[in-house]
């Protein structure tokens, strides 16, 4: 019989989701509580939204929230087209090697 340890992080009595890494856990717990701060901002702008809305709109932000900083910050946020068009290294022999397209 194999021994499993299971990291459970649950909100509100509601178990939200299973990892099998404290890691894992620990940053998704966290992303929910930068998720859960949003919304209070959220609910307070002069936009109209859905309660729906403005859950779904702050746990998205939540995930990206590196994206989010960096634009915030002044920075640009390279996007999935940016990083296809950069061509690969031409160094030595690196013509074998071809760019591996992120998903």
């Amino acid at each position: 019989m194999a021994v499993i340890v299971k990291y459970v992080v649950e909100r509100n009595g509601v178990e939200r989701m299973t990892f099998t890494s404290k890691k894992e856990a620990d940053a998704y717990d966290k992303m929910l509580d930068v998720a859960e701060a949003l919304e209070g901002m959220l609910e307070k702008v002069d936009v109209p939204l859905s309660e729906q809305q403005v859950e779904s709109l702050a746990l998205e932000i939540a995930k990206q929230k590196d994206d989010f900083m960096a634009i915030l910050k002044g920075g640009k946020v390279s996007t999935k087209k940016d990083t296809e068009e950069k061509p690969a290294s031409k160094k030595g022999n690196d013509d074998k090697v071809t760019a591996i397209k992120q998903a």
